[in-house]
């Protein structure tokens, strides 16, 4: 039976016997079909850089980031 065959009877069907049938052929493909990799969850990757990162504990620098911020809101506001 040709392709042309087959849609031409499955187009004959009643709607709900054409749904039934497509969801048949999805399901019958994604079972062979190498499914996609999911992106990496952050738990994956946990670990992967050594410490510390940049040369500074993650601490030090916020605290570090937070005081120049602090610093600089000062100055602007003092002018």
């Amino acid at each position: 039976m040709s392709i042309d065959e087959l849609l031409q009877q499955a187009g004959q069907l009643p709607l709900e016997q054409q749904l039934q049938f497509v969801a048949f052929l999805i399901e019958r493909i994604r079972q062979h079909y190498p499914t996609a990799k999911s992106r990496p969850s952050w738990h994956d990757i946990k670990g992967s850089a050594p410490y510390p990162l940049a040369g500074e504990d993650a601490q030090t620098w916020v605290s570090r980031t937070r005081q120049e911020g602090d610093k600089h809101r000062e100055q602007v506001w003092n002018r």
